[in-house]
């Protein structure tokens, strides 16, 4: 079963959950907010994934752009990126997937498609 971190109040988390749920695909749901993965989690997280890793930061949220990470984090190790998102679970894009050798971040239908669907 996959681990699917959410927010309640987003739309594409709530798009991304329905799709799970049309497509019969067995998920968990955790609240990104108030149990977002630990700093050792996401190591691995992004580790599994092969993405670059700013594509698990959440650049459209609040937090970025009143953080001003945009300019922040070209100036930053990996290792400060990391310890920046472990946090706090807004930082983070969401929905955020967990499966046993998938990581995927964000709602991409086809990408979903692809992934998950031969899981």
């Amino acid at each position: 079963m996959i681990k699917v971190y959410c927010y309640s109040r987003c739309t594409t988390c709530k798009r991304a959950l329905q799709w799970l749920d049309e497509h019969g695909i067995e998920h968990e749901v955790i609240d990104i907010k108030a149990e977002h993965p630990d700093e050792d989690a996401l190591r691995r997280y992004y580790a599994m994934s092969g993405l670059p890793l700013k594509r698990f930061f959440n650049t459209s949220g609040i937090q970025y752009r009143e953080r001003e990470l945009s300019k922040k984090l070209p100036d930053m190790t990996e290792d400060e990126q990391l310890r920046l998102l472990s946090t706090d679970g807004m930082l983070i894009k969401r929905p955020l997937v967990v499966g046993a050798n998938l990581v995927l971040t964000g709602f991409r239908e086809a990408e979903w498609e692809e992934k998950l669907m031969r899981v």
